[in-house]
């Protein structure tokens, strides 16, 4: 399995898109769209998890997530979604330390994700810095990491 990060000019790009769209997770279509309109800042990624030329999953380095224009915090991971097939062999962890040392090579101190979910991101490090009304209305966790 190799995990690469990548832009739109991977040959891989628009097979994560096709594999996103039509992913069992309904975000996965979202990231697709992003990934059509190449809606994405020069240094920003989309981290996979392929085997060979299959994707077995994905995630996103980038500037923004769910929070308002006016947040201060950058950037984030964000769209963390590994197919059911390989689940359970630590793909996430592995797309994210990815996505971490990236951040801290183009030179972030600090690398944020958004989540509802409780005791995910604290097992790889992330601490919650708090809980943020997003751009869709709802509030969800802000978790940090230092890079």
């Amino acid at each position: 399995m190799n995990i690469l990060l990548i832009s739109q000019e991977h040959p891989l790009w628009e097979k994560t898109a096709e594999f996103a769209q039509n992913c069992s997770w309904k975000a996965g279509r979202f990231l697709a769209e992003r990934m059509r309109k190449y809606d994405f800042r020069d240094w920003e990624r989309v981290i996979i998890a392929a085997d060979h030329e299959q994707i077995a999953g994905f995630c996103t380095l980038t500037e923004k997530d769910e929070l308002p224009d006016d947040a201060t915090f950058s950037p984030f991971i964000g769209f963390v979604f590994v197919d059911q097939r390989y689940r359970g062999n630590r793909l996430s962890g592995q797309m994210i330390r990815a996505a971490l040392g990236y951040a801290k090579e183009i030179g972030y101190p600090s690398v944020y994700i958004v989540s509802g979910e409780q005791g995910l991101y604290e097992k790889y490090g992330f601490e919650k810095i708090g809980d943020y009304e997003t751009i869709y209305g709802t509030t969800e966790q802000l978790f940090q990491i230092a890079v």
